[in-house]
């Protein structure tokens, strides 16, 4: 089993080269089917994105299962990639491909939010209601039930349900280093169920588990820690205005705002159906594994928070030019889990990764988001890399990690990202 290690530094643009080819295989080359004499075009991968958007968000899926919320999505376009393959619509006409991707998405989020179904079914309505009857139709809304159910069976019990996913966790005994809980709430840990998960492309949870942290007392960790411990304290008098409206920007959970730049890059692409629906589901499959991973590598070195190291400085990290400050409070509230790797910068980085290979290193158009932590805030970035690099800076002006846990992070989100793009031939067969 190979493993990740921190010390190799940023990941390899032969990785992300190799990824390209290997997609443009995979997804192949078919045009789009041409529009029938009279037939307007409808963009129907863009009104089932956002179909799924709402039904997700309409779950009730806790902010503690993040990895659940990715993994409706994955099933769901996983189920519709499949369905506009080429092998199963060649030959096909346009009215195939759209009552396909239409029933692959309607089925699998049917069985997945049951309680959203008349909402589902007045959107497939919608969109068979454009689709002229006859044996395309019949046969795109055949195949989409027929792969919706063959994925949701292929991911039964797979681990990633809420209760799973935030299974009980009995926290190490306190000592230097060693994650605790964390104020306000001093709540039970998150997340820690996700390493048992199964994945959907990689071997083991441990494949690309990070090298350990720096060591306490090292070089590395001091200057972590002085870095954290004067930019990210709440009401910090050294972070500027601007540091500052980062970090409340990125507040927000890392599912929702990526959710609005998978969405840009969709609308942005001139792509067959096939390739385009295919993007969506590799996106999701590989978010789903890298939070897998990173909920492996977090349990495994259950590194402390900048808040108790800081508060513990001195009297518990056995470092003698290191002082504490029993009163330091982070900017942002602290997640319930450990520092090591950084979760938003983990799904950053594969984001970063997926939207790269897939698209190139930037948009067609500079990309705009907001912030439901930020209200009226909107941030705008022409290169895929840039939103990953305001994370890693967003999470050290909030106080929540180390600099070194958000690189880290950053790194293992490419590197399981990479990974699945370069196998996803075999979810899309």
């Amino acid at each position: 089993m190979r493993k990740g290690s921190f010390k190799r530094g940023p990941g390899s643009r032969k990785s992300v080269n190799a990824a390209v080819v290997v997609m443009s295989v995979a997804v192949g080359t078919t045009a789009a089917a041409p529009l029938a004499p009279g037939q307007t075009a409808s963009d129907v991968a863009l009104e089932w994105y956002d179909t799924t958007a709402d039904t997700v968000n309409a779950a009730g899926i806790p902010a503690s299962a993040q990895v659940t919320k990715n993994r409706m999505w994955a099933i769901s376009w996983l189920a519709a990639a499949r369905a506009v393959r080429p092998e199963l619509g060649a030959g096909q006409s346009r009215e195939y491909e759209q009552a396909a991707l239409a029933s692959a998405v309607h089925a699998a989020l049917s069985d997945l939010v049951p309680s959203r179904k008349a909402e589902l079914d007045a959107a497939l309505d919608r969109s068979l209601e454009r689709i002229p009857d006859g044996p395309a139709e019949d046969r795109g809304v055949r195949v989409g039930r027929e792969q919706a159910h063959l994925v949701l069976a292929g991911r039964e019990n797979d681990g990633l349900d809420p209760a799973s996913v935030n299974m009980p966790y009995q926290p190490p005994q306190p000592a230097p280093g060693v994650w605790q809980p964390t104020p306000p709430a001093y709540g039970a840990a998150i997340q820690a169920g996700a390493r048992y998960a199964k994945p959907f492309l990689l071997d083991d949870p441990a494949q690309f588990r990070l090298g350990p942290p720096p060591e306490l007392g090292s070089e590395r960790y001091r200057i972590d820690l002085a870095e954290v411990r004067a930019l990210g304290v709440a009401g910090s008098s050294v972070r500027t205005e601007e540091q500052t409206r980062t970090a409340k920007f990125w507040e927000q959970s890392t599912q929702v705002a990526y959710t609005g730049v998978l969405r840009a890059a969709l609308e942005q692409s001139r792509q067959p159906l096939f390739k385009r629906a295919a993007m969506v589901a590799i996106f999701n499959v590989a978010l789903v594994d890298t939070q897998i991973a990173t909920s492996d590598s977090k349990y495994t070195y259950t590194r402390w928070r900048p808040v108790t190291a800081i508060r513990a400085a001195d009297d518990g990290d056995g470092d003698p030019d290191t002082t504490p400050d029993p009163n330091w409070t982070s900017e942002a509230t602290t997640p319930l889990h450990p520092d090591y790797p950084s979760g938003h910068n983990t799904y950053a980085g594969a984001a970063e990764a997926v939207l790269t290979a897939l698209t190139g290193v930037r948009p067609t158009e500079p990309v705009t988001i907001g912030s439901s932590t930020a209200p009226g805030e909107f941030r705008t970035y022409a290169e895929w890399s840039e939103l990953t690099a305001e994370v890693v800076d967003a999470r050290v002006w909030s106080g929540l990690h180390t600099r070194t846990a958000d690189e880290a992070g950053a790194l293992l989100g490419r590197e399981v990202a990479e990974h699945d793009v370069r196998m996803a031939f075999e979810l899309l067969r």
